[in-house]
């Protein structure tokens, strides 16, 4: 296996917004039809991913999808702006870790 292979399966981390399949990069049609409901980002995401729509992170407003769709810490930072370790093949990231992002002091 030569040094290439080793630099493509490297973990990268990036920052942006646990989501569904459903909606992708946006909410605001699904929140909309929803008015009375009140519903947050983490609550679309939440009730699309239970209606069968699966996980996917948004960064840069591309949406990429998530290979370990079991990881509980997508359930846990559904809807949240995140940073976001893993590993890339293609458009799928395969998730090892999930953080909220350090808030900077003013």
């Amino acid at each position: 296996m030569g040094l290439a292979a080793f630099a493509q399966a490297a973990e990268k981390t990036w920052t942006g917004r646990i989501s569904d399949s459903m909606c992708g990069a946006s909410h605001a049609k699904m929140i909309a039809e929803h008015t009375g409901a009140k519903m947050t980002e983490r609550d679309c995401t939440l009730t699309c991913v239970k209606g069968g729509g699966k996980y996917v992170f948004v960064s840069g407003g591309k949406v990429y999808n998530i290979e370990n769709q079991d990881l509980a810490l997508l359930q846990k930072h559904a809807g949240h702006t995140v940073r976001l370790t893993g590993e890339m093949k293609g458009d799928t990231i395969t998730v090892s870790n999930i953080v909220m992002p350090v808030k900077k002091a003013s």
